[in-house]
């Protein structure tokens, strides 16, 4: 069975970071992925999701330093669901991408066109390092897959 969520987009806000009692790290941030398509009228029509990201330990660390609100970034992880208690006895859920690798696909001149991406950031993991991220926790299901 498979659980993995790839998306593409754009940080709707800056990371927000917090350190939890037992000195875990954790950020949160929004991502909107768009897509285009034809109504019909034959009139273009744009449709945005905003999908809540999570991340942990080291990884949440380095969004808070390295991500801002705006930029393209490629976020790979699994789908989870969450339910809490409101303020007022309600019954909550939400739905999240944990993620455990993400890579800014912005370039660093900002001269350069930014979101644009090569095809190793669709699937491919850069050897370089530079501005990739992945969450290190041994206890996490490596990348090879058997199938």
């Amino acid at each position: 069975m498979v659980n993995r969520v790839i998306l593409i987009g754009n940080l709707g806000k800056d990371p927000e970071f917090r350190s939890l009692e037992n000195g875990a790290a954790l950020a949160r941030f929004s991502l909107a992925t768009s897509e285009s398509y034809k109504d019909k009228g034959g009139n273009w029509q744009q449709q945005t999701e905003w999908h809540d990201i999570v991340v942990w330990r080291n990884l949440a660390e380095r969004a808070q330093a390295t991500l801002k609100k705006g930029m393209t970034v490629y976020v790979e992880g699994k789908l989870t669901h969450r339910t809490w208690q409101d303020q007022e006895g309600n019954t909550k859920r939400t739905t999240e991408v944990v993620a455990n690798y993400f890579r800014v696909l912005d370039k660093k001149d900002t001269s350069a066109t930014t979101g644009s991406f090569t095809p190793q950031d669709m699937g491919g993991h850069d050897t370089s390092g530079q501005d990739t991220y992945h969450d290190s926790d041994p206890g996490e299901p490596g990348e090879d897959l058997p199938f």
